[in-house]
């Protein structure tokens, strides 16, 4: 059963449901909120669209850096597995 929480995201409150549960919902905007500030930081203005699309312009980056790791981790297990595989064969 989804969950309704209210979270506050640049002062702005919003009540967001989900089946993950409230403390999961907390961290999520707790760390969008930090994305937010860190991209903030430094800035006389604060232009909230720039300072949005900057955060998930980073956000996307770590994403997609994360999933390229993965993918050649994925990799390099499958090649080790078939050597593994191989070595099993010659052995017998």
């Amino acid at each position: 059963m989804k969950e309704a929480v209210q979270v506050t995201i640049l002062g702005q409150q919003y009540t967001v449901k989900s089946e993950s549960g409230a403390a999961d919902v907390y961290r999520v905007a707790a760390f969008v909120n930090d994305q937010l500030s860190h991209v903030a930081r430094g800035k006389k203005t604060v232009d909230t669209l720039n300072s949005v699309i900057l955060a998930l312009m980073n956000l996307a980056g770590a994403h997609l850096q994360l999933l390229d790791e993965h993918t050649e981790a994925e990799k390099r297990l499958f090649r080790l597995l078939k050597r593994l595989e191989k070595e099993a064969v010659d052995r017998n």
